[in-house]
């Protein structure tokens, strides 16, 4: 029987990479999204097409708490099993210190540190009887603060907390590790210039911006790293250096 993994925010860009580099190595893919339904459609409809009854869609607004109970009741109805999680699902943007509310504070928090937290809760039973394992998507920048963004940092920085905590409560069954990424893609519905670009290329040792295959590989080899817990891995060419 197939292995199922649970990837949030499954239906674009790094999230997707990363369904398809695990369907590819024979898991199933549960495909959680919140308004990218035909995209997660479409990814799940052409995993189908490729093997029989291996993707699955469930759609959940992680800001709401009863959305996440109703995604992790799913995702274990969806395959009968769930042996891993990955908490990729994020909300970025810029909270200047004069504009910030609390309508942001529960905005940037919800996807980034309370969801996160609240579904491995919800599967932890079913991890553990698996021997499975979570990955947290954090960020490079917690440990250089960029302007700005004071409350998505804390909440990546909370989420690295709880890996680093939840690796000694769930042990030995559930490995816990997180992944920060560097400069891998420009955020959402925004385009750098080649100026910017090539600003950011110049701060990376390795010379390059990363790609979601990057990020995707790193998960992957987590996966099977099974002396590995509490690790947070940098996928950033050396930026945080």
């Amino acid at each position: 029987m197939n292995k199922v993994i649970l990837i949030t925010g499954a239906a674009k860009r790094i999230g997707r990479e990363m369904a398809w580099t695990f369907f590819n190595a024979d898991w199933n893919v549960i495909i959680h999204f919140n308004s990218s339904n035909s995209d997660a459609e479409k990814l799940s409809e052409e995993m189908n097409a490729i093997r029989e009854n291996s993707a699955s869609t469930i759609q959940a607004n992680l800001d709401n708490l009863e959305d996440v109970t109703f995604l992790a009741k799913n995702a274990l109805l969806a395959f009968n099993r769930v042996d891993a999680l990955i908490n990729n699902a994020s909300t970025f943007y810029s909270t200047p210190m004069e504009d910030f509310s609390n309508s942001d504070w529960d905005a940037l928090m919800g996807s980034n540190l309370k969801a996160p937290l609240f579904l491995i809760q919800a599967l932890q039973k079913e991890l553990k009887k698996n021997e499975g394992f979570v990955l947290n998507i954090t960020d490079i920048n917690i440990e250089r603060p960029i302007a700005n963004h004071a409350i998505y940092l804390a909440a990546k920085a909370g989420l690295s907390t709880i890996t680093e905590a939840l690796a000694k409560d769930l042990a030995p069954q559930i490995r816990v590790n997180a992944i920060a990424p560097g400069a891998i893609l420009e955020p959402p519905h925004k385009e750098w210039s080649a100026i910017q670009k090539e600003a950011i290329i110049g701060t990376i040792p390795l010379g390059r911006l990363g790609t979601e295959h990057d990020i995707a590989q790193a998960a992957l080899f987590l996966s099977e790293a099974t002396y590995v817990t509490g690790q947070t891995i940098n996928i950033d060419g050396g930026k945080s250096l």
